[in-house]
């Protein structure tokens, strides 16, 4: 009994290490899951695809996707848009092909507006302190900012609340160790099966 895939939804305040959970779960196969490739407006860098690594378009047309409601989150980083699209989303979901998006808060609030059904995965550090020395060693940004960081990560980690599940990442190891038992249990939970089961008693 083929049942519609999950709609994985990673999300926490920057720098706790999404994508590199992310990129954890891709290498070790953890689970099978479908990309999302979003849409920007930038342009392509040497070696990027469309289609493939984005979707490139103008800024007109990132616009009219937004006012026709094709899109499931959006937002602006330094003059550029980006944009999940809904169509290719819904088509691997209902393919029975989980789909993981790793994205802010912001974005994730929008995507519950709109697929209320998905699985939403919050990602927190161990604590501020650990927060501030993940951020410092990136050594991108100055400590003005990383202060900046932090005191909108101290706002974003109360947005919990609007999450199903909360995963600490001590450990890459762990916090990718959870979410896999998190999908494994949303697979067979009851409110996923059981139009499947509504159909067989009815058949018979």
């Amino acid at each position: 009994m083929a049942n519609k895939g999950l709609l994985l939804v990673l999300s926490g305040p920057s720098g706790v290490g999404k994508g590199t959970v992310k990129s954890a779960i891709v290498k070790n196969k953890v689970f099978p899951f479908e990309y999302s490739v979003s849409m920007t407006t930038r342009k392509p860098r040497p070696g990027e695809v469309n289609g493939k690594d984005y979707y490139f378009v103008t800024e007109k047309r990132f616009k009219e996707a937004i006012n026709q409601g094709e899109l499931l989150e959006y937002n602006r980083y330094v003059k550029h848009y980006y944009g999940t699209p809904v169509a290719p989303v819904k088509k691997m979901l209902d393919a029975g092909n989980d789909v993981l998006l790793e994205i802010d808060v912001n974005g994730a609030r929008k995507v519950r507006e709109k697929m209320p059904d998905g699985v939403f995965i919050f990602l927190t550090p161990p604590d501020l302190h650990t927060l501030h020395l993940r951020l410092e060693h990136r050594r991108t940004e100055s400590e003005d900012v990383i202060m900046g960081r932090i005191r909108q990560a101290r706002k974003e980690i109360l947005v919990m609340q609007d999450y199903d599940y909360a995963v600490v990442n001590d450990t890459v190891a762990n916090a990718v160790d959870h979410i896999k038992a998190i999908v494994d249990a949303e697979h067979v939970s009851v409110k996923r099966v059981i139009d499947n089961y509504r159909k067989m008693v009815r058949e018979d």
